[in-house]
């Protein structure tokens, strides 16, 4: 589905066939994974880890070796369930897979691996991919489907990928929440039965659960230590992850797109591919994992960004909602460009004519200027952004309408529906969801951008935002006999349009925003360069959100902005700003709220923290993550480590629980050389107070790790930054 294969996939079909008895090894740097392809029998995956062990090592020791490496319905026997179920043009459900061709081809970056079965009885090929990564520790498998049966078949499962382990004392760790409380982290053992994970929003698919998991092979999860496997569905859409613990055998993993309302309908010669799945494994513990999933995505194209750091940004919305004035605006922007601040964006509330966008029940799909709200146009913001030294960026919600809006008069069409169903409305009782389906709709969401920067180049930034689930099943554009493709045809004409903007605009910054944290995930991070990790900005929650959404992601993809306090959605908790900028400097920072309400303290303070984050930006955003603490541990504190070389380190400490006579535990540190000597330098220094104890002080590396500090954390909600050269 990514132009960025293409060109492999194209080299792998060149190449002539070749026959073969015998064991693959696919290796990345530090890992492997063993499969058995014996041409004219089954492919078989046997082991994924370090490269501790061979397969005549495990054949020595007694190991199971049989597992099908994609187990089809009508194959594997009723214990197990299958990664792959079609129904053929004659009604046949079933598949006998055998192995034709194996190919390879080493791209430069990475080398993948091409197995091709064919059933026995029908014209149904699969293709089996193995991408592993030369630099980082990383493989990545998918699946291409083709047949040549006589009339249309029916994918009734269609996964992505099946990784199989030994069962032990292995636990899960998956991310589950809700709008405003995304990524909770939840970790639990691997019991007897069918363990599911899935999301069917439709549009936004990391909300409830995220399509991400890790599995930790030597009991409880640790941070630093312990084997463990971390995978991610690299797919927008509705999802399905599920662990299959058989009875004193094995775990089976499945990974791919929910086929519940999805079976998807797949004409003669036509080649679905279904979305990669990434695996990381590392002795490293959690922490291990992240760190080659954030190396990965920076490096490999799965992050717009890359090693890029992002810009500290005011946006307008929590500061005046709706109530956008051309005033209002300037005026904001005076404000974080005294701060030292470096982008303004406006958000929703700008555009509309017939309708103006007053209240969130209008307007949607009229990409015009409100020239009530701003008489001089955008113009005059760009204008005035570059007279302050800033840039400027602006949202837009390209793929829903509102039913009180131009585009839904001109177009009724355009919308998901299903003829004599009443039309079901969103956010303000009027929202609803453009057909991604349809070419037309696609050139109309990639002209909402290609307008904006035609005419207004200046913009340096867009929130792309999708605030609605999809309520309405039914293409106007889909024939009727496929109806049921609607769910995975939307995300291919989403990533499509997103191909294009990107083709022609590169350079600009997006942030994928979707009601907060819904579209966290790498099927569309490869086309924008951060995402919004919630729509709640309370400090204290987001040290929660923001460990759980740092298993995967890295710090430059994650927006982390200071807000108002008391917030709104925490009744009167007042949490000092000092504590409040120290957590959003963990990721790429910025402000939401009304700057010209702030006190003299909160200004003094942000001003402080944003010259220090300048500092401190290349590591963070760009270095390797250690999470020292926990906050779901409950040991009072949580803690985090970004290491960058020769750059250094930055330490976040937070204080999340207060209580008299509180035992604290030391911090102890990791990823530092122990035969190196380290300065802590204290950053972010509260207005008013001096720098800690700490500040100045020298260690080695070794004591850092081994022995640890002992930070200053006596009041409520107490933080500390500390640079470590």
């Amino acid at each position: 589905m990514r132009k960025i294969f293409a060109g492999a996939l194209m080299l792998l079909a060149s190449l002539p066939l070749m026959a073969w008895q015998g064991d693959v090894t696919i290796e990345t740097p530090n890992t492997q994974m063993l499969l058995t392809a014996k041409e004219g029998g089954d492919l078989q995956q046997s082991y994924y880890g370090d490269k501790s062990a061979t397969l005549q090592q495990l054949r020595d020791a007694g190991a199971d070796l049989s597992f099908h490496a994609l187990p089809a319905f009508g194959t594997v026997d009723a214990v197990h369930t299958p990664a792959l179920q079609v129904q053929h043009f004659d009604g046949d459900l079933n598949l006998e897979l055998r192995v034709t061709d194996y190919s390879k081809n080493d791209d430069g970056k990475a080398v993948v691996h091409t197995f091709t079965m064919q059933d026995k009885l029908l014209p149904f090929t699969v293709k089996v991919f193995y991408k592993a990564y030369k630099n980082v520790d990383v493989i990545e498998t998918w699946t291409e489907i083709v047949h040549q049966e006589k009339k249309t078949i029916t994918l009734k499962r269609f996964d992505s990928g099946h990784l199989v382990l030994r069962q032990g004392d292995a636990w899960i760790t998956h991310l589950h929440g809700n709008w405003a409380a995304e990524t909770q982290v939840t970790s639990e053992p691997l019991t007897q039965g069918m363990k599911t994970i899935r999301n069917s929003d439709g549009t936004r698919n990391s909300h409830l659960d995220a399509p991400e998991i890790m599995l930790s092979l030597d009991g409880q999860p640790q941070e630093l230590c312990g084997r463990t496997i971390g995978l991610a569905l690299c797919w927008s859409g509705n999802y399905e992850l599920r662990v299959n613990t058989i009875s004193h055998k094995e775990h089976h993993v499945y990974a791919g797109i929910d086929p519940t309302a999805s079976e998807y309908v797949l004409e003669p010669k036509e080649v679905f591919e279904t979305p990669h799945v990434a695996l990381a494994y590392s002795n490293e513990g959690m922490s291990g994992v992240s760190r080659i999933f954030h190396r990965w995505a920076r490096t490999e194209g799965w992050l717009h960004r890359g090693m890029q750091t992002g810009d500290i940004l005011l946006n307008s919305w929590e500061g005046i909602y709706l109530d956008i004035t051309e005033e209002k605006i300037i005026k904001m922007m005076d404000d974080i460009a005294a701060f030292g601040g470096e982008l303004f964006v406006m958000d929703d509330g700008w555009f509309g004519n017939k309708y103006p966008r007053k209240v969130d029940n209008s307007s949607l799909g009229d990409w015009v200027v409100d020239k009530q709200k701003l008489p001089n146009g955008i113009k005059a913001l760009t204008d005035a952004a570059k007279q302050r030294k800033i840039k400027f960026g602006i949202w837009i919600e390209p793929e829903m309408t509102n039913t009180v809006s131009e585009l839904y008069e001109q177009h009724p069409d355009w919308v998901l529906q299903r003829p004599g169903r009443e039309l079901r409305q969103g956010r303000g009782g009027t929202q609803v969801v453009l057909d991604m389906t349809n070419p037309k709709v696609q050139d109309f969401v990639f002209s909402i951008v290609d307008n904006l920067m035609t005419e207004y180049p200046e913009i340096a930034y867009i929130k792309w935002d999708a605030n609605a689930p999809i309520q309405n099943y039914g293409s106007l554009y889909l024939p009727k006999t496929k109806q049921n493709n609607l769910n995975v045809d939307y995300h291919k004409g989403l990533i499509k349009t997103l191909e294009r903007i990107r083709a022609k605009y590169p350079n600009l910054v997006i942030q994928d925003c979707a009601s907060g944290g819904g579209r966290a995930n790498y099927g569309l991070l490869p086309y924008f360069d951060e995402f919004w990790v919630s729509d709640n900005t309370d400090a204290l929650q987001r040290v929660y959100m923001q460990y759980g959404t740092s298993l995967f992601f890295p710090a430059n993809a994650m927006a982390s902005h200071i807000n108002h306090c008391p917030y709104w959605n925490t009744g009167k908790r007042t949490i000092p700003v000092k504590f409040r900028c120290d957590v959003a400097m963990s990721g790429r920072l910025g402000i939401e709220l009304q700057p010209s309400q702030m006190t003299d303290e909160e200004r003094r303070q942000c001003t402080t923290c944003f010259a220090d984050y300048k500092q401190l930006r290349p590591i963070v955003q760009t270095g390797d993550i250690y999470r020292l603490i926990s906050p779901y541990d409950r040991k009072g504190v949580a803690s985090q480590l970004f290491t960058k070389g020769n750059d250094g380190a930055v330490l976040f400490v937070y204080k999340i629980e207060n209580f008299y006579d509180q035992p604290l535990p030391r911090i102890r540190l990791a990823g530092l050389n122990p035969d190196k000597t380290y300065t802590l330098t204290e950053k972010n220094v509260a207005v008013g107070q001096k720098p800690c104890q700490l500040n100045g002080k020298t260690f080695t590396g070794r004591f850092l790790m081994d022995v640890g500090i002992e930070v200053p954390l006596w009041e409520e909600y107490a933080s500390r930054v500390f640079l470590i050269k």
